[in-house]
This record gives structure tokens, C-alpha cells and sequence, in this order.
């Protein structure tokens, strides 16, 4: 089912987010699941797992201020700010618990609205996390992801080039130094609620050490690799990664 968009104005900026329904009419209401882009990217990498997810319950997907078409914010925004635009924003379509999914920088935004909001994250799900804290120079990450490129299907390679020329270089570079200034590895260890954590088994940007890590940090978390995938597993393995996701949301469910 196509999904409906709708665009969130807070603080003067807007955020777009489309909604998929869920399954007509499952036997006890789910919480939604709300998926978040990363760096330079917009919703359309993360459209295979939302059609797959969608099987399961409601999916939210957000664009952030100055991700994809539309003006540039004048203002920098971090990513604690993203995180508090998408909490309100959320608020306002009336999603107050939900799954909150991210990919690579997204992990980042997603963990940083479950530490500010409590209440709205029921479990975590950190999809290729960024920036490795044994790796936290722009070098080292460009190095990477050019070889990740080389790993990618030709589907995901456009549809990264084409966000990332929407997007722009300036706001690219604007959100770069806040991406790599998150202390992911310290915010994880501060989270009350579930997490998975998952990677391509041939990822080059989210290593299995610090994937590992992370998943130990975290008060309740674990680790799960797609083998064979590379960094945008969420699209090139959209079913092998929502099944883990539907599994970890149902094994941490509470109990009505």
C-alpha cells in the first residue's frame, strides 16, 4: 500500500513523514515502526524495508530538515536537535511509543530521541551504527564508504548518489561534523530500553567490533549480522532484516 505523506511543521522548520498501515486487522493492536534515514539520505533507501515491515504494523518514515527537496535550514542543526524535532513531530501525529529504526547516522538520531524521550522508543533497532570510535577521522570514513560503494547494488548507488546530490554538498558537510562528534559508544550505555543491532556481514563503514561493542554497552542489547550484505542491508536484504526486526520486536514485547 503506498504510504501517506504529510509534512510537520516545528519550530519553523518541516519534517515529512509517510505513513504505511499496517495489516488490516491483526488479532492485538502493534506499536508502529519509525524509520529514519541517514546522513545525506532521504526515506527512498529504506522503501524496501518499509513495504516489508508494513506486514506487521503502521510505518513511519521521516525526512528530516534539509534532507531531500526543499530549503536548507539557516541554522545548524545536531543531532540532538534533529532528535527533538522528530520527538515533537512525532508527538504531533500521535506516535507516543514506538520501534525506532535507524541507519547509519540515523542510529544516531534514533538513540539520541530515545535518551530524550523515554517513553516514545520501545526498543532500538541500529542499522549500520556510525562513527566508530576507533575510526573517527573523515578520511577513515570516506575510505570506507568509497569501498562500500564498490560492494553496493547498482539500485542502492543510484538512489544514494541521487540523495546525495539533492541534498547538497554544503548541508552534507554541515551535518558531517556532527556526525562524527556523536559519542554513540557513551549515549548506548545510557538507553532503558532494548536494542538490536545490525549489520552487513560485509560492511566496511560498521565493523563487527564495533557493532559488538555497541550491543555490549547497551544496558539490554545483542547483535545480529546479514551475511554477505554490505552497508545498506536495510535495502539490498530488506526481508532478511525486517524478519530480525519483527522477531526482536516480538521477543521484547511487554505483556498486555
Amino acid at each position: 500500500m503506498q504510504p501517506t505523506l504529510r509534512t510537520v511543521r516545528v519550530d519553523g522548520l518541516s519534517l515529512r513523514i509517510r505513513t504505511t498501515p499496517g495489516p488490516g486487522s491483526p488479532a492485538s493492536p502493534r506499536s508502529p515502526y519509525v524509520l529514519v534515514h541517514g546522513l545525506g539520505m532521504t526515506h527512498r533507501y529504506l522503501d524496501r524495508l518499509r513495504a516489508e515491515l508494513a506486514a506487521d504494523a503502521v510505518v513511519h518514515t521521516v525526512d528530516l530538515p534539509g534532507y531531500g527537496p526543499g530549503p536548507r535550514p539557516r541554522i545548524q542543526l545536531g543531532v540532538e536537535d534533529h532528535a527533538a524535532l522528530m520527538v515533537e513531530a512525532l508527538g504531533e501525529l500521535g506516535v507516543r511509543s514506538a520501534t525506532l529504526v535507524g541507519h547509519s547516522m540515523g542510529v544516531q538520531f534514533v538513540t539520541e530521541a530515545a535518551l530524550q524521550s523515554p517513553a516514545l522508543a520501545e526498543r532500538l533497532v541500529l542499522i549500520g551504527p556510525v562513527v566508530d570510535r576507533l575510526r573517527r577521522t573523515v578520511l577513515q570514513q570516506a575510505v570506507s564508504l568509497a569501498h562500500d560503494t564498490l560492494r553496493e547494488s547498482a539500485s542502492a548507488n543510484r538512489i544514494v548518489l541521487g540523495d546525495y546530490l539533492q541534498t547538497g554538498t554544503r548541508w552534507y558537510l554541515r551535518q558531517l561534523r556532527s556526525m562524527m562528534d556523536y559519542p554513540l559508544e557513551r549515549a548506548v550505555e545510557r538507553l532503558r530500553c532494548p536494542v538490536l543491532v545490525v549489520r552487513g556481514g560485509r560492511d566496511p563503514v560498521a565493523r563487527r567490533a564495533w557493532c559488538q561493542e555497541l550491543a555490549t554497552r547497551a544496558p539490554d542489547g545483542a547483535l545480529v549480522e546479514i551475511e554477505g550484505q554490505p552497508h545498506v542491508v536495510q535495502h539490498s536484504a530488506a526481508a532478511r532484516v525486517a524478519a530480525e526486526i519483527v522477531a526482536f520486536s516480538r521477543r521484547t514485547a511487554l505483556p498486555s
